[in-house]
């Protein structure tokens, strides 16, 4: 069964146009560039339906695997280091991707990835920069059910431990953002003027 899910989400990203920037083992992302399909606000300002952006995908079978007894300090700190790490990857690598460079937006939809802790996955995602907002399926509590079936079958058949304490309910998904612009300064290379992460408070 585990493989059957494997090559379907192998066969999905293909027919979606997600695709990996970054060869790094340590990278807990894969990006999909798309448009947006409803207006959104973010800090005042309203951005247009079809407006550019970067889809964000996490890459499940690279989050670290989780200890016996469950999340730990240890291990939250690893993610958030891969999280920093893969956000300076990407920010490398859009004004060198045709399909990337033209982005004004980046976010997407995501299970937060600190488990057992939506509060904690909040709070996270915050301090590395994004706006978190509730997210609503079109199609109300059903395709939230499929949704997050899917998702709960991507974890398990790519990394089985990171289930630990999220049973198929307790699945919970938000809607990330960030401009490309603010990416770009928080985590470009120090020579093109960016930040290169460090008010995320991670790199120590």
């Amino acid at each position: 069964m585990k493989q059957i899910i494997r090559g379907f989400d192998r066969f999905l990203r293909w027919a979606l146009g997600v695709f990996e920037f970054c060869g790094e083992d340590d990278c807990l992302l894969r990006v999909r560039r798309t448009a947006l399909s409803r207006s959104l606000t973010l800090a005042g300002q309203t951005y247009a339906v079809g407006t550019a952006m970067i889809e964000l995908h996490l890459w499940n079978e690279h989050l670290p695997r989780l200890p016996a007894a469950g999340p730990d300090l240890a291990w939250a700190v690893r993610t958030q280091r891969r999280l920093v790490k893969s956000f300076r990857a990407l920010a490398r690598q859009m004004p060198r991707d045709p399909r990337l460079a033209d982005a004004i937006l980046v976010g997407g939809v995501t299970v937060l990835p600190l488990a057992g802790a939506h509060a904690g996955g909040v709070k996270l995602f915050q301090q590395l920069g994004f706006t978190i907002l509730p997210y609503h399926n079109p199609l109300g509590r059903f395709g939230e059910f499929w949704e997050n079936l899917y998702t709960w079958g991507v974890m398990w058949a790519f990394n089985e431990p990171t289930l630990a304490g999220r049973g198929l309910l307790r699945l919970h998904r938000s809607e990330i953002w960030m401009t490309a612009a603010e990416l770009l300064y928080r985590y470009g290379d120090i020579e093109a003027g960016g930040r290169h992460g460090g008010s995320t408070g991670f790199d120590s």
